[in-house]
């Protein structure tokens, strides 16, 4: 399934930057002045993962499908952009089609590069999406909340239901509080699916940092402030160089290990921005492995195995017969499924079988 992550930002943060990073392109204009991007870019990126390559490496296939996230390059939000000022409205629109948010948070101190609150605040840059994307979501409620009004007073029970839902979260919104942080069940999130509320995605902040903290980010007060506001949002903040991320990109691989390596790095940032996002999303990955073909596939936790196949294929979810899984330490140990089958690692699992991160697994089925 296509996972979606919006890259947002204040203008001028670096968004369009870490995006031609993240892509390995030049498809996101990038310039010192506000909303250079215009239309959104979508990117399709490889989620880095060792077992993935390892598995490649013992089976030798033909063909190899990582799985994959795809990153959209919004445009810049600007205050009052929920009344439409700047780009306000395509902007939110553009959020509301994706499902989990990176936030691009300038953690850097440069006069060539324009601010456009006039110096570099963290804290208040930060606020100020938080605000538009809050009173967005306000407007949405609202308009929902009025819609049903009807139905409520004719007593239909999914109206009062929802009704009750949207009144938590409009006294959250109301005082300044995004629609997650407030506990909604798995029914409730069923109500509101249409809405696509803004603040009910998870977010994940990214710091775009000077070169020379990019080593030790601890060091930097304005990512310090960062790390600190992820912490009271109950998320993580990921230190980031976008300069530093566009000359990797030019690289081949021995030369950007001895670049990395001149910073202190082993790997560059957005490694682990990417699978911070997958991670966010709820999504693991079982594998299928052939001499054909070697896949990774991308669920949701608590996927059981009937579920997992339809992933694959609807008519090896409809014949589901029965999954041969290998768990993934057992697959490399042994060096392979047939190996580890025959040390007795193999295990036949029925259609109700939960699938675990990292399971190889081979589904038989009957149509």
């Amino acid at each position: 399934m296509a996972l979606q992550c919006g890259i947002v930002g204040l203008p001028n943060v670096g968004k369009s930057t870490i995006f031609n990073a993240l892509t390995k392109s030049h498809s996101a204009q990038s310039a010192n002045f506000p909303f250079c991007t215009i239309d959104p870019n979508v990117g399709i990126v490889k989620v880095p993962d060792e077992r993935f390559t390892k598995i490649c490496e013992l089976v030798h296939p033909k063909n190899a499908v990582p799985a994959t996230v795809e990153f959209v390059d919004i445009a810049g939000l600007v205050k009052g952009a929920s009344k439409g000022e700047g780009l306000g409205n395509a902007f939110l629109t553009h959020i509301r089609q994706v499902q989990a948010i990176l936030h691009v948070v300038r953690c850097f101190d440069d006069e060539n590069v324009i601010h456009v609150s006039g110096g570099v605040n963290p804290k208040e840059d930060l606020e100020t999406i938080e605000l538009e994307l809050i009173l967005s979501d306000l407007e949405q409620v609202d308009k929902k909340l009025n819609s049903i009004a009807r139905f409520v007073k004719s007593g239909d029970k999914n109206a009062i239901h929802l009704k009750e839902v949207l009144e938590k979260i409009k006294n959250a919104l109301d005082n300044s509080r995004p629609a997650n942080s407030i506990d909604i069940n798995d029914d409730e999130l069923l109500l509101l699916k249409e809405l696509s509320l803004l603040t009910l995605k998870p977010v994940l902040f990214a710091g775009n940092l000077n070169e020379e903290f990019i080593g030790k980010p601890e060091e930097s007060r304005h990512f310090q402030i960062l790390k600190e506001l992820a912490e009271q949002r109950n998320t993580i903040a990921v230190p980031i160089c976008g300069k530093i991320e566009e000359e990797l990109c030019q690289l081949e691989s021995e030369e950007e290990m001895t670049y990395l390596s001149e910073f202190g790095l082993k790997e560059p940032g957005l490694n682990r921005v990417i699978r911070d996002v997958y991670k966010l999303l709820g999504y693991y990955t079982f594998f299928t492995a052939g001499e054909v073909e070697v896949r990774a596939w991308n669920i949701t936790k608590g996927t059981n195995a009937q579920n997992a196949a339809g992933e694959i294929h609807t008519d090896i979810q409809r014949g589901f017969i029965r999954a041969e899984v290998t768990g993934y330490d057992d697959f490399v140990k042994h060096g392979g499924s047939k190996e580890a089958q025959t040390a007795g690692k193999m295990r036949l699992e029925g259609k109700e079988y939960l699938v675990q991160d990292g399971d190889i697994i081979y589904f038989r089925f009957n149509v």
